[in-house]
């Protein structure tokens, strides 16, 4: 197989378009830029035909249907605390034992690609992980589904850190066949390479986050400093991992004017320094990625909260970048007060250093992919 030669490819995933998240963005970037570069392309994910129609009618690609989810996470909303804790509880074991909901995505993916054969190049996208062990169980050696599978992961499964329980042992089967089965494995930094077992990891291959720098349309000339630090933060939050505690203390402790805007959905992590902070501290709800970096772009920095892990890194760093202000990172351990007060004054001389961003290129990444194919 030549550079060049137009490729049949085979995508699945159950983020897409229009989710808001770093896998759906993954999962979007490649078909679009696969489908740009001439390829055949064809989709498996959880279609919205209102939706999805005009992007096929739009990139020259083909969507398919994994088909309806029944099976839905535990609502833990209720009035009555008690009642509260117990759903919690309920969803959280669920999730340990069973891997409940996202375990129905691995049947979903082994019915639908059965169906499917005599692709160049196959790419199953996780989180969730079943999407991984769905395609595992469909793939033998009397049905290939196509010359070469890459599984590619964002978070390790049984090799995660962040979490304050371990997954069940018996996953590991899943895990491993995956594994096995795929030609290879691809994570987007290389200290994610020892969240997986030894034996593979000669099969893990880096490629990054992919974004196309092309549609990002700032105009960095714009942006005014503003009266008081002005400041955000965009993305999840996980306690002790990607956790905003220590920095939260040390800004209500502060006698000084700032506004510090996060946009998450995690508000209860957030929640017990709003009212403390009188007004300075705002929760905000996620809007879409285009008009997100349009408004970090007028922020005077951004933060960015360290994982815990050095496995796992956040992608939002390249967003944070294509924005072009100054970052300041932060530790979940422990935060350096005095750059904190130089970024509240002005200096950003200690800010995130950005290196090789050209890998994070969207042209860059399936290339790299498809190199994956030709081996």
């Amino acid at each position: 197989m030549t550079r060049g030669k137009k490729l049949k490819i085979l995508i699945v995933s159950s983020s897409f378009y229009p989710m808001n998240s770093p896998r759906s963005f993954r999962t979007t970037q490649l078909v679009r830029e696969f489908a740009r570069q001439g390829h055949d392309v064809t989709l498996y994910t959880n279609k919205r035909e209102d939706i999805h129609d005009s992007f096929e009618s739009e990139f020259g690609v083909t969507i398919k249907n994994l088909g309806k989810r029944k099976y839905h996470g535990v609502q833990t909303a209720h009035k009555n605390k008690m009642l509260r804790l117990f759903k919690r509880a309920v969803r959280r074991g669920l999730n340990l034992f069973f891997e409940y909901p996202d375990i129905e995505l691995m049947f979903m993916v082994k019915n639908a690609l059965k169906r499917e054969s005599g692709y160049d190049l196959m790419i199953s996208v996780a989180v969730p992980h079943p999407i991984h062990w769905g395609a595992a169980l469909a793939r033998t050696p009397d049905h290939s589904i196509a010359d070469v599978w890459v599984a590619d992961c964002g978070d390790p499964y049984m090799g995660q850190t962040l979490d304050s329980f371990n997954k069940m042992f018996y996953f590991s089967r899943f895990e491993k066949s995956f594994c096995r089965k795929a030609e290879w494995i691809t994570v987007p930094i290389e200290e994610a390479r020892d969240g997986y077992y030894p034996e593979f990891r000669d099969k893990i291959r880096v490629i990054p986050q992919g974004f196309d720098f092309n549609e990002v349309d700032i105009d960095h000339e714009a942006y005014q400093k503003k009266v008081i630090p002005t400041f955000a933060y965009a993305g999840g939050l996980i306690p002790g991992g990607r956790d905003p505690s220590l920095f939260l203390d040390y800004l209500t402790g502060l006698d000084r004017d700032y506004k510090f805007i996060l946009y998450t959905k995690n508000i209860e992590m957030v929640k017990p320094w709003l009212e403390k902070s009188d007004g300075k501290i705002e929760v905000r709800d996620y809007i879409p990625r285009a008009e997100l970096l349009n408004v970090l772009s007028g922020m005077d920095f951004l933060v960015n909260f360290e994982n815990r892990s050095s496995l796992m890194s956040p992608s939002k760093l390249i967003d944070y970048y294509l924005t072009g202000r100054p970052v300041l990172d932060i530790g979940s351990e422990d935060i350096n007060k005095d750059v904190v007060d130089q970024f509240l004054n002005g200096d950003y001389s200690n800010g995130h250093r950005f290196r090789d961003i050209d890998q994070y290129r969207i042209e860059n990444v399936c290339n790299n992919f498809i190199e994956l194919c030709n081996r």
